[in-house]
């Protein structure tokens, strides 16, 4: 059992008082440095080898002084001579070492001087024998009390995971595979970070594995198995005369080591690779990103981009500190100095349980009980300054991983999460040790998190934790929109929202917020999720909110407005996220986070409520409505073809078609979608809605296309569409307009400062990528092409990855446009003015398309200034006073909204109100 710090010291004062005696000789430098290591309480024999043999750069033999492999070389000199010459002499050595066996620290030293070079940081200490004592801290990694920097990006976690993920591939090649793969893996894991971390004495498993098993790995399995079966026996029950390399692994329990597995079989590659993972810093190894690093060797795909295979902890820290961190510390902050709240506050961060019900490897588990505890020592340290008070420090630390719960599908990851528990509760017991002087481990593992594997959305989350002892429910639910998901997706989908309307174009994180929802009914527990920024956007805020607002009675406390959830691995795709923090009781310090750009930082802003887009205002959510909210003309969706895209031409194909069939010139009309209208490409269709049974006859070419229409609309799923093959001249939707029209992309990039829209001539085919507004005003023009538009845009559209997806049904439908009646004649001529000018000083540039446009980076200063003319004469229309910012706008507008249908869509907290209250019956059956 490693020493405490205490009996560290005392050791020390007492090696350095033997020491003092300058008459000690070069040749009792063996001696000298076997009492060293005792000073830590480690046996010297067991770890490092005197007098190793090297070869050097020049070929010839040297000899290490002493040599512990990846960990310490010393190079001992007489009294007084010179440290460079040694230090420069050792480092000499380092050519003819393996990498696994090249140290972390390099000590010269000649009896009276120390000089200690850390390798990893480049840095040096130097002082004298009669200062030892002050510089005991130093030498820590020997007893296993190093300090460790855990670092998201340090490549020992990639490296550690590549190497673990050889090995698997290995074991399966050659038949291992399988639940006892994994937990074999998992075995080894505990088995490498323990060896670095004094669960076993250090260096230990490394020093076994080389020395006793056979350089083909021939008898490998035999001895891991040995040691595994070591692990699971209390030494009261251990064979009496039982090897003593195995005697001296300690008892650890925790079932980890129950299971008998089918016995593994090695190779020489294989016990190779086994040795250069003990030779990882394993103690650097961080359990809260590693153990999705690790479930990702297990995927050849995601092992090519292994470091985006973690949730960094940056972004894990900002669900969890509004949801319970700051609170707490808050808490602390005022307890501090009176030893009665402190005691309590003690007491109640023993008391509190964490859930994360889709926990994958627990690394929000994981990162929640670090900060716990790292606040528990903060707690101990203000009751017991001075370490203090106590006898023995098991008495006094109560936090404890049998605090936290999870459910995760995955069986491995739930393997994983358990393991990755216990080792940084062995990381949080080590830096108590560290703070209060006592060794303190918690073996054999008595507790543990519990960790349930199953479907989260069937599993009743009452069987894994009562709500009545429950506190928090956190974490980062999976991502599948509804495009995306599986049948099995599908079908827990449809079990959690049954009986609710429009539930299938939820994204599937949707479900766990109705479930938590459910859960916590009657009870004070607080909840937080990251999520696809989807939920608080466009239709899917509708479907899901109104149900979590009527029926659950639920209050927004915090939310993390879109941000890019990403680490800092390269390659990795940012996922556009937003994080929502939310519990059935009011909450009186709600924060916003906001966000200048998706990769910027957050700028927090306390606000009365937050409403499910996520903005200041009341709880309130938007629904589908086929006739706009105000007295403006109706939106249509463009037309649709349905064809194979043999009604189709692009510029070549056109030309070409031409040239062999000219008399079908007639019938070709512009066809214009999204992408075309903004980025300025010429696409045309045959608009066939007048053409005569002769003219067709007489156009063979275009008969062959009209043939494929058929021929693909009769091999459709779809009755309709095979209906449609009746008529395979058509587009299957034809909404074009009869007048000329104002044209609104369906899709756009958020990194325009507006959508471009435009006015178009009928005869220009808009597509189903469009929307339409017939015989729109410069009024409508100037009002959508707003910065009082865009706000709304931003707040209810839906998302496509981030881009917009405007909607007619629930953006312009419920857009609140200024109050007609209200306006004078002069504010509407300001606005028509203003928004002719836009059209104008767009068409001084006839060579450069929309997106040339309204690029942030090279829209034309006029055309900017134009605009931004345009948008005070739009305000104006709203009211007098400026809007100061994009939030003033948006919550003026939900204010007006609200106005505008209340009593309707206002969710009073008096009153229970129906699950779904659509503005009409017609207007609950409007799509878009």
């Amino acid at each position: 059992m490693p020493l405490s710090w205490n009996e560290i010291k005392t050791r020390a004062i007492a090696f350095m008082k033997e020491w003092a005696d300058e008459s000690r000789e070069q040749a009792e430098s063996k001696t000298f440095w076997n009492e060293f290591f005792n000073i830590f309480g480690i046996s010297r024999r067991r770890v490092a080898t005197f007098e190793q043999p090297v070869k050097k750069l020049n070929q010839h033999t040297g000899f290490i002084d002493l040599l512990w492999k990846g960990v310490l070389l010393i190079e001992h000199k007489s009294r007084g001579e010179n440290l460079d010459h040694a230090a420069q002499q050792a480092k000499d050595y380092f050519a003819g070492l393996q990498e696994e066996e090249l140290p972390k620290y390099l000590l010269v030293s000649d009896f009276q001087r120390f000089r200690l070079h850390d390798l990893d940081s480049n840095t040096h200490q130097e002082f004298e024998l009669p200062n030892l004592l002050q510089h005991l801290h130093l030498f820590g990694f020997i007893a296993g009390y190093e300090k460790r920097v855990y670092s998201e990006a340090d490549p020992v976690n990639i490296q550690a995971a590549e190497l673990m993920g050889q090995f698997h591939d290995r074991l399966k090649i050659v038949g291992y595979d399988g639940h006892d793969l994994e937990v074999y893996l998992v075995r080894l894991l505990f088995c490498l970070f323990a060896d670095d971390t004094v669960i076993f004495e250090k260096g230990i498993f490394w020093q076994y594995i080389d020395l006793h098993t056979k350089a083909d790995g021939s008898d490998l399995a035999m001895h891991l198995d040995a040691i595994f079966t070591v692990l699971n026996t209390p030494p009261e029950q251990r064979l009496k005369n039982l090897d003593e390399n195995l005697q001296q692994f300690p008892y650890i329990n925790g079932q980890l080591f129950v299971e008998r597995l089918r016995v593994a079989a090695f190779d020489s590659e294989m016990r190779k690779m086994l040795l250069q993972a003990c030779a990882l810093d394993w103690g650097k190894i961080s359990p809260a990103i590693f153990g999705s690093m690790f479930q990702a060797v297990m995927n050849p795909q995601q092992r090519r981009n292994l470091g985006a295979h973690y949730t960094s902890e940056k972004n894990i820290q900002k669900l969890i500190k509004p949801l319970f961190l700051d609170e707490l510390y808050r808490e602390f902050s005022r307890a501090k100095g009176s030893r009665a709240q402190l005691t309590a506050l003690h007491q109640k961060l023993a008391k509190l349980h964490f859930l994360d019900p889709a926990c994958g490897c627990g690394n929000f588990l994981i990162v929640s009980y670090r900060e716990l505890r790292l606040l528990e020592i903060q707690v101990l340290r203000e009751l017991h300054p001075g370490g203090q008070g106590f006898l023995n420090i098991q008495d006094i630390v109560q936090v404890d991983v049998d605090q936290f719960y999870g459910i995760e599908y995955e069986e491995f990851a739930c393997q994983v999460a358990q393991v990755a528990m216990w080792l940084i509760d062995h990381q949080m017991n080590m830096l108590v040790s560290q703070e209060f002087g006592q060794y303190f481990v918690r073996l054999p593992l008595t507790k543990a998190a519990k960790i349930v594997h199953g479907n989260s959305l069937q599993i009743d989350w009452q069987a894994v934790v009562s709500p009545a002892d429950l506190h928090f429910i956190l974490g980062n639910p999976p991502f599948v929109g509804k495009h995306l998901q599986n049948e099995q997706q599908k079908t827990d989908i449809t079990l959690i929202f049954q009986g609710v309307s429009g539930a299938g174009v939820l994204d599937y994180v949707t479900a766990w917020y109705l479930k938590a929802a459910r859960y916590i009914q009657q009870t004070s527990i607080r909840c937080a999720f990251v999520s696809t920024n989807s939920v608080a956007q466009g239709e899917q805020v509708g479907i899901l909110w109104n149900e979590l607002y009527h029926r659950y009675h639920l209050k927004i406390h915090f939310a993390h407005r879109t941000f890019a959830w990403q680490n800092e691995a390269k390659g990795n795709a940012a996922v556009h996220c937003v994080i929502i923090g939310f519990g059935t009781q009011e909450n009186d310090n709600k924060v916003i986070f906001d966000y200048e750009t998706i990769k910027s930082e957050p700028t927090e802003r306390k606000v009365k409520n937050i409403n499910p887009y996520l903005a200041e205002g009341s709880d309130i959510v938007i629904l589908k409505r086929s006739k706009p909210l105000c007295p403006v003309s109706e939106m249509f969706k463009g037309s649709m073809p349905n064809d194979g895209g043999h009604l189709l031409l692009s510029e070549s194909e056109k030309a070409d078609y031409l040239k062999k069939e000219p008399q079908g010139e007639k019938f070709i009309r512009p066809f214009l979608g999204a992408d075309e209208f903004i980025n300025r490409i010429n696409r045309w269709c045959f608009w066939l809605v007048d053409i005569q049974p002769h003219e067709l006859k007489r156009l063979s070419l275009l008969l062959k296309r009209i043939e494929a229409v058929k021929t693909l609309r009769l091999k459709s799923k779809r009755a309709t569409t095979v209906k449609w093959a009746q008529h395979p001249t058509l587009f299957t939707e034809n909404r074009q307009p009869n007048n000329n029209y104002l044209l609104v992309p369906r899709v756009s990039s958020e990194h325009r400062p507006y959508v471009p829209i435009g006015f178009l001539d009928k005869n220009t085919i808009a597509s189903d990528a469009t929307f339409t507004l017939s015989n729109a005003t410069l009024f409508e023009f100037g009002i959508l092409t707003s910065q009082m538009h865009m706000a709304w845009v931003k707040y209810t559209c839906g998302r496509l990855e981030s881009r917009f997806r405007y909607s007619n049904t629930i953006v312009y439908n419920n857009f609140p446009f200024p109050n007609y009646q209200q306006i004078t004649p002069a504010q509407k001529s300001k606005v028509e003015q203003a928004a002719q000018q836009v059209l104008d000083i767009r068409d001084l540039y006839p060579e450069s398309s929309l997106a040339d446009l309204y690029d942030s980076l090279t829209m034309p200063p006029d055309l900017l200034k134009a605009h931004q003319k345009l948008d005070k004469a739009v305000d104006l229309c709203y009211r007098q006073q400026p809007f100061n910012s994009e939030i003033n706008r948006i919550e003026f507008l939900f204010s007006l909204y609200e106005q505008l249908t209340a009593p309707m869509l206002s969710l009073k907290k008096t009153r229970k109100s129906p699950r779904r209250i659509p503005l009409s019956k017609k207007d609950d059956d409007s799509t878009d």
